[in-house]
């Protein structure tokens, strides 16, 4: 089923995670790396980032990323034994990646191990809320995967706010920061938001940027 995805998929820079990369990031470990962009782009932008490594499953985009990268890692997250050192990363990046996880919990956790003192892991997680995932289950009793979305068809698990938040803390970490990305992109979601005092605003929220940190 990733073999229909466009080169896209595994070639785009997330800048939307600007505001939530801590002022230290020396050391930052991306799961799922793809083509290794969003990577490169933080360690061009970030003046103390010395070392970014990746993890991709797909050997095509893992060419591209093992040439751009400090250090690459080829194969399955949930079956890798990553030879890194405990507490030796300041950041870790999981942009969409949780989701297509038999148990991300135990991934967190194993994730949790490799952060020094004060870092963080910053993930996106597709919010099963939305509108548009949502309404034809409500409404027609429909629920049909997607090439791409929420629904996208490679996705194992589904989550809410509430639920993020939970996986993202279920190793000990403490949420510091989150983002719900969507809202702004229409007026009338704005607009309802706005006269419902915010009780519709996780229909309207597509994902959530969330930063768990280690105390």
């Amino acid at each position: 089923m990733y073999e229909d995805k466009g080169v896209q998929y595994y070639s785009h820079v997330r800048r939307e995670i600007a505001p939530l990369v801590p002022e230290q990031c020396e050391r930052v470990l991306e799961i799922g790396c793809g083509q290794g962009d969003t990577l490169l782009w933080l360690k061009n932008s970030q003046s103390n980032c010395q070392w970014i490594g990746g993890v991709e499953l797909f050997p095509e985009s893992g060419k591209v990323a093992q040439q751009r990268l400090d250090w690459f890692c080829a194969g399955n997250i949930e079956e890798l034994d990553l030879p890194i050192e405990e507490a030796s990363l300041d950041l870790i990046l999981c942009l969409d990646v949780l989701e297509h996880l038999v148990n991300p919990w135990k991934v967190v956790a194993q994730l949790h191990a490799l952060l020094k003192p004060g870092g963080a892991i910053v993930a996106s997680i597709p919010n099963i809320r939305f509108f548009r995932a949502s309404l034809g289950l409500v409404v027609f009793g429909d629920w049909r995967y997607e090439q791409e979305g929420i629904l996208d068809r490679t996705h194992l698990r589904f989550f809410t706010r509430k639920t993020a938040i939970e996986l993202m803390q279920s190793s000990g970490l403490h949420c510091d920061r989150i983002i719900g990305s969507g809202l702004e992109k229409g007026r009338k979601a704005r607009w309802l938001n706005f006269l419902t005092l915010g009780l519709l605003r996780p229909f309207f929220e597509f994902q959530y940027l969330i930063r768990v940190t280690q105390r």
